[in-house]
């Protein structure tokens, strides 16, 4: 019978090996796209578990010290996210246990997890419903022993154009006034049907599907209100695209977009004015994009709450969601 003898090896650690024609210190180093399931307490009660792609980083203060140790981030960011839902709390630990692994190396950790929330939303009318996917993008960061978290999310909203609108309402008009002569008696039902008709009703305003691409800085709490956040700026919008639509469904998106007409500038502003009533909300980096169904180009707008040494009104790189 064959027996295999258990010996503890010496394995060798090139990273511990100095190379001092080539030190420096390192802002960040660590690992990208490490895929994880994660976990999101919902107001509720319900959990929803996605899958994740995460980045783990340290900074390399110690300039001698040619690298990091990558397989304690991977291990830390696998136990924690496998095993527990996703919260404040949780993601303070984790950069904890970043930093704690890596004393004598590091004294900044960062984790950016990227996952799509699904969210079963109402039909507008009919008894359906249907799932939404929402992008998000939590960003927590430890440095000089202070925690602070970002959510990032994207909402997709129709927007129908005021401009085009008005132009259109214009054509009805001058359509109407030929087929109706001034100073003759005006036949009801002949009105009726004409505004039934596509003689009558002979130009429509241009719409588009939209995005508001939001980033916020939450005070220290022990929740995430992903779920609040998203339904603050659908409400401030009053047009979020629909899932399971039926004939009523589809009118009532209709007269939805008829009350809200947008320009993009019209959009930053509805979810400024959202999001900065919202005490949870520290400081907040908006932007609206409307794919013009006109143009063969964007119409955008940003907006910031304005706090110094917050978020830039100009146009950061860092901001999109789309990965």
């Amino acid at each position: 019978m064959r027996t295999t003898e258990n010996t503890v090896r010496s394995l060798p650690d090139i990273a511990k090996e100095a190379q001092p024609h080539v030190a420096g210190a390192l802002d960040w180093v660590g690992m990208g796209e490490i895929q994880v399931p994660v976990s999101i307490s919902n107001a509720d009660g319900r959990t929803v578990q996605s899958g994740a792609r995460v980045t783990a980083f340290v900074n390399l203060a110690q300039p001698d010290a040619r690298g990091i140790h990558m397989s304690r981030l991977y291990l830390h960011v696998d136990k924690s996210l496998s095993n527990e839902p996703l919260t404040p709390c949780s993601l303070r630990r984790l950069l904890k246990d970043f930093l704690d692994s890596h004393a004598e190396l590091s004294d900044r950790a960062l984790i950016r997890i990227a996952f799509d929330h699904l969210v079963r939303r109402p039909a507008l009318v009919s008894d359906n419903s249907g799932w939404k996917s929402y992008p998000i993008v939590l960003t927590a960061l430890m440095e000089r022993g202070q925690f602070s978290l970002e959510l990032a999310y994207e909402v997709i909203y129709s927007s129908t154009c005021p401009c085009s609108a008005a132009l259109a309402r214009q054509l009805i008009q001058e359509r109407f006034g030929e087929d109706f002569a001034r100073g003759r008696p005006l036949d009801y039902d002949q009105v009726m049907a004409w505004l039934g008709s596509e003689q009558g009703i002979c130009a429509t305003p241009h719409s588009q599907r939209s995005s508001a691409e939001i980033r916020v800085k939450l005070v220290q709490g022990f929740e995430l209100p992903i779920i609040e956040l998203i339904d603050r700026v659908e409400n401030a919008l009053q047009t979020p695209v629909q899932t399971a639509v039926k004939r009523v469904d589809e009118q009532a998106f209709a007269r939805l977009n008829g009350e809200n007409l947008m320009f993009c500038e019209d959009a930053a502003r509805r979810v400024q004015h959202a999001l900065a009533a919202d005490e949870r909300i520290v400081d907040f980096w908006v932007r609206a994009s409307h794919y013009e169904s006109l143009h063969p180009h964007n119409a955008v707008a940003v907006a910031t709450k304005g706090v110094t040494g917050g978020y830039c009104g100009g146009m950061d790189p860092f901001a999109p969601l789309r990965r």
